[in-house]
Order: structure tokens, then sequence, then C-alpha cells
């Protein structure tokens, strides 16, 4: 956090220049400038086909970009590997949850500690000495609001628990940033209340941010900033009123045939609908 005066001014913690990826002439991410500033929940969102999930992979790895920079906490991760920008604290999570479905929930959370601590060899020691796992294991899960469901097959547990659950298996690599694709998708109002909650709460603990969001509700609400692609191209960029009513973003959701009776109904509330 930078200060000016006595003021405090977030900092810049991911910063892409000019970020493009093309498949064989097709451009998916044209020249994409983003800046995510320190301790904030920032949302990339626009209609399907946008490139959203494209800049999820190109900012941690899973894909190389054809052209530009990309940098996190002042590094120039853009030649990196996911591993290596894992362990600088950027940490991401998938459309579709990512748990191993026939261990309990408190083993997948110390699969994921002992996979941060570097205990790649622990499966080899007698399981007595992994106990030592448990504590925090047990605190992350009840961070996230699992408290009482341990030893709970993941495969049992409903759809929002499994996103929770995934969630803090991404907490336990300690990230600083956490990129999340969808994290509401296909939940009860329920879980999604449950899942905005959580968010807020890593927020206040000081982890940044970055989420992909089809539910536009959610999006004003919950996030502090907006980046809005379309095409593959950055269209508008701002606070969530500003966006709401920008022409450029009225007009990419309005244009999308069956996501523009969504969007309309939407935005007579507080947003629309979009998908990644």
């Amino acid at each position: 956090m930078q200060k000016l005066g006595n003021v405090g001014v977030p900092s810049a913690i991911l910063e892409t220049v000019g970020m493009t990826r093309e498949f064989r002439g097709f451009v998916a991410v044209n020249s994409v400038d983003l800046c995510v500033q320190e301790g904030t929940i920032h949302a990339l969102i626009g209609p399907n086909g946008a490139g959203k999930t494209t800049c999820f992979n190109l900012l941690t790895k899973f894909l190389a970009p054809t052209r530009g920079t990309i940098r996190f906490k002042g590094h120039d991760i853009t030649g990196q590997k996911p591993a290596d920008v894992a362990r600088l604290g950027l940490v991401r999570s998938f459309q579709i949850s990512a748990v191993f479905p026939h261990l309990s929930a408190m083993e997948n959370v110390r699969l994921a500690l002992q996979r941060a601590r570097g205990g790649s060899f622990d499966f080899w020691r007698p399981e007595s000495l992994l106990h030592g796992y448990d504590s925090r294991a047990r605190a992350l899960l009840a961070d996230v609001g699992l408290e009482g469901y341990e030893e709970e097959q993941a495969a049992l547990l409903s759809y929002g628990r499994k996103r929770a659950l995934e969630i803090a298996t991404t907490l336990a690599l300690e990230p600083t940033m956490l990129l999340l694709d969808e994290p509401t998708a296909g939940m009860t109002h329920e879980d999604v209340d449950r899942i905005v909650a959580l968010i807020r709460r890593i927020r206040e603990r000081g982890v940044t941010c970055l989420l992909i969001e089809h539910d536009m509700r959610l999006v004003m609400t919950l996030s502090e900033y907006i980046t809005v692609l379309d095409y593959g191209t950055k269209i508008a960029e701002g606070l969530p009123h500003v966006v709401r009513s920008d022409a450029k973003v009225m007009e990419a959701y309005l244009g999308r045939g069956a996501a523009a009776g969504e969007y309309g109904k939407q935005e007579a509330g507080t947003g629309g609908g979009a998908s990644a």
C-alpha cells in the first residue's frame, strides 16, 4: 500500500500491458491492459466468448501470451510456469470444482497443506506424522464454513460446499491473490450467499480477489472495480456504477440475443447476465 500524504493509496499487485493471445489467426485476447489494485475485489466480465477464461489462463501461465507482458507484485511473470506463479502467491480456482471426490474434506485440505510446505514425500511417512497438518486444516475448513464437515466425503458435499472446499485448498497455498472463475455458477441462493460472505472474508484478510462471474447483481454489489471484455478487447473499466451505465457495455450485452433479455431484466435492479 503506497501512501500519499496521510492517505493510503492501493498499489497495483497485478498488471498486464498489451496482453494478447492468438490461436491460428483468431485473436482470443487482444492487447488487454489490466491493473488490479492490492487488497480489492476486481471483477472481469463480458458476454460469452469475450475471452475472460483465456485471460485467467494467461495470468496463471496455463497459456503463454503471443505478445505483451504480465507483472505480479513487481515481478515479470510473462515467461514463468504455473507452479512458479503459484509459489509467488497467485493462485486460481476453476469453473468446475477441482477436489478429490473420494477423499474427505479434511484429507483434501491436508494434501494442499502438504504441497504448500513442500511435503511431497510425506506420502511415504507414517500416517501419524501427517496429523501435524490437522489443526491448520480444521481452521481452514472452519474459515470457509465447513466446520462439522471435516470427515465428509467430498463427493457427498453440496455443490456450494464443494466450491468452498476448493477455496479452502487454494487458501492452504497462502495466496496473496486469488483468481476465482465463476465461483457461484450452478449454486442455490443459500450457497451463493455463503460464497459471497467467504469472498468478503478473504478480502478482509488482505487477499486480493479477481473474479469472473456471470451473476451481474452479485458483481455490482461485491466488486469494487470492474473490467469488461468483448471479443477479447477491453471495452470498459471502472467503478460498478460507471460500468453499469456504460453505452459500450450495454451494447455488448443487448446485442447478444438470449442474453439481452436476462441483462435487461437484471439491469432494472442492479446488474445483468454474463458468463465466461
